[in-house]
């Protein structure tokens, strides 16, 4: 068992359907009996429990523990990126991307608070919106992929991964190619595409590979522009997203870059599963940005995501 530590807690009591919540229970009691020092940091709101997290990362927090989904790894990405505290992740959402592609506990309280008490670090890199300073762990995507998850959170209405679903199909039949500008390392490419995704990592919505070979640690982003196509088309392409063969069809390329910037009019982002902001925006890989907590590998395994 690691010597204690000043560790810090924000819970999302509704992931997963109020998974959280018990999860959250579970890992506080765990983390107590290793006779850490825990702070509750949770708010009323994502906002609230950001600045209390931000504040205590600025007062030396050692640990910052998130429970819940990929909004959750946003949040805390976004309290200690850049900073000597290091992230701890309790995957208990619908999707987890960042935690099954960092190999991460998925559902497992006790897994998850091992992790945590053993304190075994891994640097990352973070993705950061050149001005403002935001953020992002995982996969921005500023296309249909974003113009559904607006649809489907101006809904109450199913919840889960039913109501993206739903909001899928309200939105194939109609949606049609986006002009883009992009420059990506300061080089311009104009282009028409349903999608643009960028990727620190490899995966988001619950699954979908859409940029595989994007790493965490390689100091570059994966954008993956889906050019035009018909919908029969779309449908037939989007099942191979899960495994990562939609990268083989003729319309799908793939670039890397150290920064990206992204415009298409009246266009929206998404990150991490979280409204990132409206479009234009530029975006810069920020090497080893990040800390996180992780299972410690067999020497000579490769890391995941890596």
């Amino acid at each position: 068992m690691s010597s204690a530590r000043r560790i810090g807690l924000v819970v999302n009591p509704g992931a997963g359907k109020g998974r959280g919540r018990r999860l959250g229970a579970q890992v506080q009691a765990v983390l107590r009996r290793g006779r850490h020092e825990l702070v509750d940091l949770s708010g009323a709101s994502a906002t609230e429990a950001l600045e209390r997290s931000c504040a205590a990362v600025a007062s030396g927090l050692d640990t910052l523990v998130v429970v819940g989904g990929d909004g959750m790894v946003h949040l805390g990405a976004n309290a200690v990126a850049g900073s000597p505290t290091a992230l701890a992740v309790v995957a208990a959402g619908t999707g987890n991307d960042n935690a099954r592609s960092l190999g991460l506990p998925l559902l497992d309280a006790e897994a998850a608070a091992a992790v945590i008490d053993a304190g075994h670090r891994r640097r990352i890199d973070a993705v950061r919106e050149v001005g403002t300073g935001h953020w992002y762990v995982g996969v921005l995507g500023g296309g249909f992929d974003a113009v559904v998850n607006e649809r489907a959170n101006s809904w109450a209405w199913p919840r889960g991964r039913m109501r993206y679903n739903l909001a899928i199909a309200r939105e194939l039949p109609v949606f049609r190619p986006l002009p883009y500008e992009l420059e990506l390392d300061g080089q311009p490419w104009s282009t028409q595409a349903m999608l643009v995704a960028v990727g620190n990592g490899p995966a988001y919505g619950a699954g979908m590979a859409i940029t595989p070979d994007a790493r965490y640690d390689d100091g570059l982003l994966d954008v993956l522009v889906v050019g035009p196509m018909s919908v029969l088309q779309l449908l037939a392409v989007f099942p191979k997203v899960f495994s990562g063969k939609h990268t083989s069809h003729p319309s799908v390329t793939i670039k890397r870059a150290r920064r990206v910037r992204l415009a298409t009019p009246g266009g929206v982002a998404y990150a991490d599963g979280e409204r990132f902001g409206a479009l234009p925006l530029e975006i810069e890989v920020v090497p080893g940005a990040l800390e996180i907590l992780v299972p410690p590998r067999p020497a000579g395994a490769p890391a995941r995501g890596a």
